[in-house]
């Protein structure tokens, strides 16, 4: 760890991700994208794990994917979506992530309790449209811990957007997925060399380490 001018510097990854000024976010992790990606079982149960472990030492954040009102849909958002699904009709674009569908709901498996926050959003950054920020900010939050779907919009877009503002993102790689395999594997080599890619086990080691040092 280094200070400059009141500014501390974290250099290790277990500073980096002290609890005290950590936060873990479980993007998107919804029925309609958890049933579609390549690795469903593996990552079910890693995210498990790790939310599990983690939950009680810094606040979880969940998002939910909650479309705009069709009147209020950006150009581009239809155009995205009509390329996405494959129709050249807007109003032939189906139902996606609609409030109250089977789609929108977070997979019994992980669950948020009643301590972790929910927090709905319409666009592939976390900051975009909500008070994630303005959150962090209240709680001396400065890394961010970004786990679920899909590693090459939503957890890409939000660690560039942490990164921007001055947070600390790290991406933990067995805790993230995409429908695409290839689009989720060159996510990841490209943000490692951006940011932190760390998997949970090098994360949850040095918590562990960090407890029997001070024990």
């Amino acid at each position: 760890m280094k200070e400059r001018n009141g500014i501390i510097v974290y250099e290790s990854l277990r500073e980096i991700v002290e609890p005290e000024h950590s936060c873990l976010v479980v993007w998107d992790v919804q029925n309609g994208l958890a049933d579609r990606i390549f690795n469903k079982e593996e990552f079910m149960i890693n995210l498990k794990n790790f939310i599990e472990k983690l939950r009680g030492r810094m606040p979880v954040v969940y998002t939910l994917i909650t479309p705009m009102h069709r009147d209020f849909t950006s150009s581009w958002s239809y155009f995205s979506m009509m390329r996405r699904f494959n129709v050249d009709d807007i109003n032939k674009l189906p139902s996606f992530m609609a409030a109250g569908s089977k789609e929108h709901e977070i997979p019994e498996m992980v669950q948020p309790k009643h301590t972790d926050i929910v927090l709905e959003k319409s666009t592939a950054s976390i900051f975009i449209g909500t008070n994630f920020e303005h959150m962090m900010r209240n709680h001396n939050v400065t890394t961010l811990i970004l786990t679920g779907i899909a590693t090459e919009m939503g957890i890409e877009s939000s660690a560039r957007d942490a990164s921007n503002r001055g947070f600390y993102p790290v991406v933990v790689s067995d805790c993230v997925s995409s429908l695409d395999k290839d689009a989720h594997e060159r996510s990841l080599k490209t943000m490692a060399k951006l940011f932190i890619v760390e998997t949970a086990d090098n994360i949850l080691n040095n918590y562990e380490t960090g407890n029997s040092k001070s024990a």
